[in-house]
């Protein structure tokens, strides 16, 4: 990894240029620098549940779901799968939400657990850095045995020269599961900021993606069923901490097991400086998530309604793809 201390001095993210992708993932290299390769129609209407309540921040916004996971079936603490080890900090609010995390490293290691029926996969890269290829696999592992994956991630603002080998797109185009060797994958970018969700588009898009961009949760459980998303990235703090949201609509279509999920924190960037990004003086790259209090309760909030939505999943059986 190269760049300057601040940029991929952290250890969340491993800039060193990645393996090649699983076979048949090399098409979307291929593309056009200009733009996205061409999509097949949307495949089927989806039903969005009802409006989302408050705006993110709100001081009314308190979680109406579950508290704590419930159980595993034979009593226990529901398994998490984790990588790499969990900070104290971060795996104490785990446990205390009901989870018992599990360190894995490999698609064996992920294989070996599907039937404890774990709750997803969760990839914090706060205490050592993570890899394209390996994260890819990782991801296989848990898609093919329908495990949701959410993977959290913080955003720096840094001159090209800078912060060379941590461009977001890299990262985010190993998660995106295509449809076929034939079609780009379809990100569903959750974005309030103009400056910010612009250097994300142009950046994925760059590498082969097709991106719809939503102002909020709202506009994105409106767009959900059209887009018919391979990946969901969006700012933490834009997800709604009450009643419906974008996961439950993945969830009653069949999606939040093949749809990896990335919220990413952005308070460390200088509104000030965002514009830069428009004009190319400035780029946005990886770094280690925000460590805050509100970060670390939204996080665990997150996991917790991932585990309560994965126990109807779970309940309910296999569904047909």
């Amino acid at each position: 990894a190269v760049g300057p201390a601040g940029v991929v001095a952290q250890p969340g993210f491993d800039g060193a240029p990645a393996a090649p992708d699983a076979p048949g993932a090399g098409a979307a290299d291929a593309a056009p620098a200009g733009g996205p390769l061409a999509l097949p129609a949307a495949s089927g209407p989806g039903t969005p549940p009802g409006p989302v309540d408050e705006p993110a921040g709100s001081a009314q916004d308190e979680p109406d779901f579950p508290a704590v996971v419930a159980p595993a079936a034979d009593g226990g603490a529901r398994r998490l799968l984790v990588w790499p080890e969990p900070d104290p900090s971060t795996k104490q609010a785990l446990q205390d939400r009901g989870y018992r995390p599990v360190i894995v490293r490999s698609r064996e290691e992920v294989d070996a657990q599907v039937a404890g029926l774990p709750a997803a996969l969760f990839v914090d890269p706060l205490t050592g850095p993570i890899t394209r290829t390996a994260l890819q696999s990782l991801r296989t592992a848990a898609l093919n045995s329908r495990v949701p994956v959410l993977v959290t991630a913080g955003l720096g603002q840094a001159t090209k020269d800078a912060a060379y080998g941590a461009e977001p797109a890299v990262l985010l185009r190993a998660l995106a599961p295509r449809d076929s060797e034939n079609h780009a994958a379809r990100v569903l970018l959750v974005e309030s900021d103009p400056d910010i969700a612009a250097a994300l588009v142009a950046g994925l898009e760059r590498r082969g993606m097709h991106v719809d961009h939503a102002a909020d949760e709202n506009e994105a459980v409106a767009r959900a069923s059209s887009v018919q998303p391979n990946l969901v990235v969006m700012d933490l703090l834009q997800i709604r901490r009450r009643r419906v949201g974008l996961l439950d609509w993945l969830q009653a279509n069949d999606r939040l097991h093949r749809t990896p999920l990335v919220v990413y924190t952005s308070v460390d960037l200088d509104p000030q400086e965002l514009p830069r990004l428009r004009t190319g003086e400035t780029v946005l790259f990886l770094a280690e998530r925000s460590t805050t209090d509100e970060v670390q309760a939204r996080i665990v909030d997150l996991l917790a309604r991932i585990g309560a939505i994965g126990e109807v999943s779970a309940t309910a059986g296999p569904q047909a793809h």
